[in-house]
């Protein structure tokens, strides 16, 4: 997981600028916004300009942050930068196998020729910025009759890789626990899954839930179940699983959007239990939302609940869909003016 702060020769974190860069890097997407704080207990910044970029089309991270700054409105100084990304900084690097390019850290730095770089956990940032969400703003998928409770808020959600944080709330301010729940390894709730299971580690000392609850992992159902049904895949990417299963042009596809959904129910109520999550839970990444319709009649509430005596706690447990939208970037740069990550020289 990411966490830390590169910098020139100071000791401690500079106080930012009146205006600076957070951005919010995943695999298919890099969300760049320039924010100010906002200390007014609504939410920690203003998002004064914003851009998404797809990471394909870009050489490096690099040149996505100056193709940004390049726009801006002349005049502006940035300075100081928050970049949420999954991974773990080694070095000059952030190490994460899903993003499409190496990222160094002093090149951006000096590149841009700032004097700070924050790098921050990307579902911790995403999960520090659903404390300023409305509620409006999200669809719910299990409701329950109790009254809201304070208590741990599991965030979640499948992209090109599988993200998972806990928000915990605090007198003060929120601490958000980040977390690899992804690397867990794959637990299988019937026979179906138990064969699939069994075909994705023939090649692997190690299967986890990411190798199946990811864009990536949508492929191995996809291809699995092609193999189990005896029918050649014809489908290479998480898009075209993703539209031949809502189009139900595809059988193979249309199955494994089904097993998809009924073991994230699966997972996200282990995590739920886990965690004592009593806070409800935030579905995030960028499959779920294009899947909406097929996620609400699917069996993932029936998964989800499907913990023996459990049951009953599970039952007060709210589960809401989010878009992730500028959600990361806010929470980056929350996180980095809370001071929210240890410090690299």
């Amino acid at each position: 997981m990411a966490q830390a702060v590169i910098r020139g020769n100071a000791q401690t974190v500079p106080s930012p600028e009146p205006a600076f860069l957070a951005a919010d890097i995943g695999g298919t997407h890099a969300r760049i916004g320039l924010v100010s704080s906002r200390p007014d207990g609504q939410r920690p910044v203003t998002v004064l300009e914003y851009h998404r970029y797809a990471c394909a089309e870009w050489p490096s991270l690099t040149a996505v942050l100056k193709d940004f700054v390049s726009q801006l409105s002349a005049g502006i100084q940035v300075k100081h930068c928050a970049v949420a990304s999954a991974g773990y900084v080694l070095g000059d690097a952030i190490v994460n196998d899903n993003l499409p390019w190496p990222v160094s850290i002093r090149n951006i730095r000096e590149s841009l020729g700032i004097a700070s770089l924050a790098v921050i956990n990307d579902f911790e940032a995403v999960a520090y910025a659903t404390q300023f969400m409305p509620q409006a703003d999200t669809i719910s998928v299990i409701e329950t009759s109790a009254s809201q409770v304070e208590g741990p808020v599991l965030v979640m959600g499948p992209g090109t890789g599988l993200g998972s944080a806990v928000l915990l709330p605090g007198k003060s301010h929120a601490t958000v626990l980040a977390t690899e729940a992804g690397q867990v390894a794959l637990a299988p709730g019937n026979e179906l899954e138990i064969e699939i299971l069994r075909w994705l580690a023939r090649d692997r000392a190690h299967v986890s839930f990411e190798h199946a609850l990811s864009g990536p992992g949508l492929v191995n159902l996809y291809n699995a179940i092609c193999s189990l049904r005896g029918a050649i895949p014809g489908l290479r990417i998480p898009a075209d699983v993703t539209c031949s299963a809502l189009e139900r042009s595809d059988a193979a596809a249309v199955e494994a959007l089904h097993v998809f959904c009924g073991l994230l129910g699966s997972f996200v109520g282990d995590l739920v239990l886990l965690y004592g999550a009593r806070g409800g839970v935030f579905l995030a990444g960028g499959i779920l939302p294009q899947i909406r319709d097929l996620l609400l009649a699917s069996t993932f509430a029936e998964r989800f609940f499907n913990k023996g005596v459990m049951r009953p706690f599970l039952q007060q447990v709210p589960v809401r869909l989010m878009e992730h939208g500028q959600l990361g970037v806010i929470g980056a740069a929350g996180l980095y003016l809370d001071g929210h990550h240890t410090s690299d020289e």
